[in-house]
């Protein structure tokens, strides 16, 4: 390849991610950061690199985050045995003190810098200083199979964002970045999980797009193959998989909440690997993308045809040009 056809190449590129930028203008994404990507320094690097380019571009990125890993290696400091309880970190006294300073401190603080750092603007939403927390919920109330009440501890649920705040930073040029923690009227602190904390924030917000990083490249139409991945899905057939048992392990509650969401306004759900390099920006602002899209069945915020074509067995529409 010659150097004048590599430059074609790029600006051919450049021309199928114009479409795509004219189109999100304004809009707001929420994206949720966990699990491995937080893990993995390199993959964590491109990610808030494709952060800042969806602000430069003129969308209106908003972070939500967890930091489990970097919990339980201060708990494991502490010589504090971390207790789960249906896949929520039971948080007792000790624990909310740590969870609130690594979390809400340290990873928050963090990752507001490094996006700075890449050429961005953020401001971290946290407790410390005059308290900029936008979240606001109360204790979260689970049961056992039984009926009983189970004792989470300081565990929370999300039942008011602050969006004034969240519209007046994005529409100023920054990226909030939010911690998976809320507060109650009487001011507790109270620990949140972070897939549910993103929903919240969307939902409140009336995200044009949810993204969900995961360590997975999205919904598979044969779980433990990922040359069956599936990248576009509406609702009901999401619920097929579901029923058939496609969709299990630690992708049934992700992909649960996405059609929670959906019902609420939020136009469209993504699921990408965020280990894979620039994941973001493929899927937003390509064609093919790299990852799962979910969308509402009635199609109100879908960006694809009405044709149909047959991925491993599943009805999918098709991805249109941006333009479309």
């Amino acid at each position: 390849m010659t150097v004048l056809q590599a430059a074609i190449e790029k600006a051919d590129v450049l021309i199928e991610a114009l479409g795509w930028i004219r189109r999100f203008r304004d809009k707001i994404t929420v994206i949720k950061i966990g699990g491995s990507v937080m893990e993995d320094p390199e993959a964590l690097r491109h990610l808030l690199i494709d952060i800042v380019f969806m602000e430069t571009v003129g969308m209106r990125p908003i972070v939500v985050h967890g930091g489990g890993a970097a919990i339980s290696r201060a708990m494991a400091e502490a010589d504090i045995p971390p207790r789960f309880i249906q896949g929520r970190r039971h948080t007792d006294a000790q624990t909310l003190q740590i969870v609130e300073r690594v979390l809400a401190g340290e990873v928050n603080e963090s990752l507001a810098a490094r996006i700075e750092e890449y050429g961005g603007r953020a401001m971290p939403l946290n407790f410390g200083g005059t308290n900029n927390n936008v979240l606001f919920g109360e204790r979260l109330q689970l049961q056992d199979e039984q009926g009983n009440p189970l004792d989470l501890g300081a565990v929370g649920q999300v039942t008011q964002v602050d969006r004034q705040t969240l519209d007046n930073l994005t529409y100023a040029g920054q990226v909030p970045v939010i911690p998976s923690m809320c507060e109650t009227a009487e001011g507790e602190r109270l620990n949140v999980n972070a897939d549910t904390a993103a929903t919240a924030v969307a939902q409140a917000v009336g995200a044009e797009k949810l993204v969900f990083l995961s360590d997975i490249n999205g919904v598979r139409q044969h779980k433990d193959d990922p040359d069956s991945l599936i990248h576009s899905l509406t609702a009901a057939t999401a619920r097929q998989l579901i029923a058939g048992g496609n969709v299990a392990s630690g992708m049934l509650p992700k992909v649960e909440a996405c059609l929670e969401t959906l019902q609420t306004g939020v136009g469209k759900i993504h699921i990408i690997d965020g280990r894979l390099r620039h994941s973001l920006l493929l899927e937003i602002y390509t064609n093919q993308g790299v990852g799962t899209e979910i969308v509402a069945d009635n199609g109100a915020h879908d960006t694809r045809s009405s044709s149909q074509h047959s991925t491993g067995g599943v009805q999918q529409p098709e991805r249109m040009t941006s333009d479309g």
